[in-house]
């Protein structure tokens, strides 16, 4: 098994993951997030295993309604940040730990649903992402739901778009390469250009859910179209507003024409 990629830990151990939900599009991002896991999740006290669950953004919340949730993240820091605040809560999570999500060192079906929200994007081989979902569908019980996420292969041409980085020639030269074959590098020293992925088309996403095994796949649209409006943040934080777009983001969140321009999709399959 490859170890995964040096420039990923590097650019994660800037600490910008905390704080990422918390503003513009990640706002977005969360709540919508959110919804889709409230739809498919079991009803708590239910085993959730939040496979490469970064600081426990979507793992402490659930814990807090009564859910059981494991969190395992390759990122030290990301361990550290989501027991800082575990330990800080009314409801703690039950464990946190460093791993892999291509080995997961829980029991097989012993979990009634996993998250799958963060390590689809940084296994760049095909085979390592079914390898990853394989490994989410063994520890599923019968039935259990597995929930896997990820980055939208036009996500790096619609941001960069709306913030002018393809202004600059190592950008276009990141993208061209993310249009072509979906693999994302960035040989910069900005951050704001991500690190080491790869970007699905949404039939990518559920082919590889398919050929491990989930069935009855699904495959939604993140934040839609919602997250290239300048004033996102400002439309969250009214009620009206709000429910105004999540409302025709629902509408739409399976329209394939559409999918693509999502920053991130969600796929929801379930174990045999």
């Amino acid at each position: 098994m490859e170890p995964m990629p040096k420039e990923m830990f590097e650019h994660y151990s800037l600490g910008m993951e905390a704080n990422r939900l918390s503003h513009h599009a990640g706002l977005l991002e969360r709540e919508r997030t959110q919804e889709i896991l409230s739809r498919y999740l079991p009803s708590p006290p239910a085993t959730i295993f939040d496979v490469g669950g970064g600081t426990g953004a979507y793992a402490r919340p659930l814990a807090s309604v009564g859910y059981t949730v494991h969190l395992l993240d390759p990122v030290p820091l990301h361990v550290e940040q989501a027991l800082e605040a575990s330990r800080r809560a009314t409801r703690p999570l039950a464990s946190a730990v460093v791993g892999d999500a291509r080995e997961l060192p829980w029991p097989s079906a012993s979990a009634d649903a996993v998250l799958l929200l963060g390590p689809l994007y940084h296994l760049t081989e095909r085979e390592e992402r079914v390898r990853a979902l394989t490994e989410a569908r063994r520890v599923l019980r019968p039935g259990g739901i597995l929930l896997a996420a990820a980055i939208s292969r036009y996500a790096s041409l619609l941001d960069g778009l709306c913030r002018r980085f393809i202004a600059d020639p190592m950008f276009q030269t990141i993208l061209e390469r993310d249009l072509q074959e979906g693999q994302h590098r960035n040989p910069s020293a900005n951050p704001m250009y991500f690190t080491t992925s790869f970007f699905h088309r949404p039939e990518e996403l559920r082919a590889e859910m398919s050929d491990a095994g989930l069935k009855n796949v699904d495959v939604l649209a993140v934040e839609g179209i919602g997250w290239l409006i300048p004033t996102v943040e400002a439309e969250l934080g009214d009620a009206t507003s709000k429910e105004r777009l999540l409302g025709y983001l629902r509408k739409v969140e399976r329209e394939p024409s559409l999918l693509g321009a999502s920053a991130h999709l969600i796929a929801a399959g379930a174990a045999g």
